[in-house]
C-alpha cells in the first residue's frame, strides 16, 4: 500500500491497513516530511534530533520514502510504486493529484487493478470542496460542536481529533469494499470520503432528531437528551457515569438512591425524561454520601452500568487494557523501546501485531529503492 496522505486522516487509515498485515510505504517530502512531525509539544529529544509524539500515533507499521513527487527525474520510480501497489491513500485538496500527474486517467492507466482512497476537508465536489479542511474547522462546520458543551456554557470541540479519525474509519471500510469487489470485476476503483460526510456519519440521533422531528439539538453536555437518568454525577470523592438504559435497570436503580420506583413521575424513561431535574435533585444527595469506588461495587453487584471518570494515565494502568493487548510495545530506531496504543482489533485465527515501529524521515528510502529498482 502506497500512502502519499499526511497530517491525520490519510495516514491514520493507512496504519489501520498496517496493522492488519499490509505493507505500507509513507511517501513524504524530502527534509521536512510529514506536517506532525514538527507538532508538538511534547517532542522527544534524541542524539539525532527530536521526534514528535502526534507523528508516532498514527504511522506505524510504515516503511518512510523521502521522494518529491514534483520532481520529473523521479517519475520512473513513483510509477514502480504504483505498480507495486494495491492501495494508495492520498488527501490532497482536489485537483493536486492532476497537477501531480497522477490523476484517476494516469493512475488507471499505470494499474488498471489499483484501489484508490481520496480523503478531503468538503468533499470532492460543491462550493466548498476546495477549502482546507483541519479537524477543527470540520468539527465546527460539521455541526458537532454546536451538540458538545453544556448548555450554559461555550461549544466545546472533541477532545480528540475526531473528524480526522472519523474520516479515516470510513475510508478504510471503502478501501476493503473496493478490494472486495476487485476480487469480482479484477478492477480497481477510486474511494473517496471527506472529514464533512464522516461528520454527518457521526450524527446519528441527532441528525434524526432534526431531519424527521425538525428539532435543532442544542448541546447535551454530560446528560444524555433521551435517556434519563444517564450521564455524570458527583459521588462523594469524584464523578461517575450512571447508564440507565432501560425500565428493567431503573427498577434495579432506584431503590439504590431512595427513590420510589413506581413513582409516577419516574416509572418510564419519556416520564423520566420529562422530570428530569426533578429526579436528579432526588439522586443528588445519596450520590454525594458515598465514594465512587462504593457506588461502582454497588451498581455492579445490582446490575447497574456504570463507570469512573479516569484520565488517560489511569486508562493507560489498567488490567483491562493490558490483558487487551491495547499497548503495543516497539523499538524505535531513534527513541528505543517506546508503548503506542494498540490496534482495537482481534482476530480469532489471524494476528494483528506491530511489525515496524513508526519510522524516520526517510529511513527505508535505500531499502524501498533497492527492492522496486535494484539501485540505491
Amino acid at each position: 500500500m502506497l500512502d502519499l496522505s499526511r497530517v491525520l486522516a490519510g495516514p491514520y487509515a493507512a496504519m489501520i491497513l498496517g496493522d492488519l498485515g499490509a505493507d505500507v510505504i509513507k511517501i513524504e517530502q524530502p527534509g521536512s516530511g510529514d506536517d506532525t512531525r514538527k507538532w508538538g509539544p511534547p517532542f522527544i529529544d534524541t542524539a539525532v534530533g527530536r521526534e514528535s509524539t502526534y507523528f508516532l500515533s498514527a504511522n506505524r507499521n510504515k516503511r518512510s520514502v523521502a521522494i518529491d513527487l514534483k520532481d520529473p527525474a523521479e517519475r520512473p520510480f513513483i510509477e514502480e510504486l504504483l505498480t507495486w501497489a494495491d492501495v494508495v491513500i492520498e488527501n490532497f485538496r482536489p485537483g493536486v493529484m492532476d497537477r501531480l500527474g497522477l490523476g484517476d486517467a494516469e493512475l488507471e492507466t499505470i494499474n488498471p487493478s489499483l484501489v484508490r482512497l481520496s480523503i478531503s476537508g468538503f468533499g470532492d465536489d460543491g462550493p466548498d470542496s476546495r477549502r482546507v479542511g483541519y479537524d477543527h474547522i470540520l468539527q465546527a462546520e460539521g455541526g458537532l460542536m454546536s451538540v458538545t458543551g453544556t448548555p450554559e456554557g461555550p461549544m466545546l470541540k472533541v477532545g480528540v481529533p475526531i473528524a480526522d479519525i472519523t474520516a479515516a474509519l470510513y475510508g478504510t471500510i471503502g478501501i476493503l469494499a473496493g478490494l472486495v469487489e476487485r476480487a469480482t470485476s479484477g478492477r480497481g476503483q477510486r474511494v473517496s470520503t471527506s472529514l464533512l460526510a464522516g461528520q454527518i456519519g457521526l450524527h446519528t440521533f441527532q441528525g434524526t432528531r432534526y431531519l424527521v422531528a425538525g428539532e435543532v439539538p442544542p448541546p447535551s453536555g454530560n446528560q444524555h437528551p433521551t435517556v434519563c437518568p444517564y450521564g455524570v454525577f458527583d459521588a462523594m470523592d469524584a464523578p461517575i457515569v450512571i447508564a440507565v438504559g432501560n425500565d428493567a435497570i431503573w427498577s434495579r436503580f432506584a431503590p439504590l438512591v431512595n427513590v420510589e420506583e413506581d413513582d409516577e413521575r419516574f416509572v418510564t424513561n419519556a416520564q423520566r425524561i420529562a422530570h428530569r431535574d426533578q429526579l436528579h435533585e432526588l439522586m443528588a444527595p445519596v450520590l454525594k454520601s458515598r465514594s465512587v469506588a462504593h457506588w461502582l461495587a454497588t451498581f455492579e453487584e445490582a446490575g447497574v452500568p456504570a463507570g469512573q471518570v479516569k484520565t488517560i494515565d489511569q486508562v493507560y494502568a489498567t488490567d483491562q487494557v493490558r490483558q487487551q493487548n491495547l499497548v503495543w510495545r516497539a523499538e524505535h530506531s531513534t527513541l528505543g523501546t517506546v508503548e503506542l496504543p494498540g490496534s482495537p482489533l482481534r482476530f480469532g485465527r489471524s494476528e494483528v501485531s506491530l511489525r515496524l515501529a513508526p519510522p524516520t524521515l526517510g529511513e527505508h528510502s535505500s531499502q524501498v529503492r533497492r527492492e522496486l529498482l535494484g539501485d540505491v
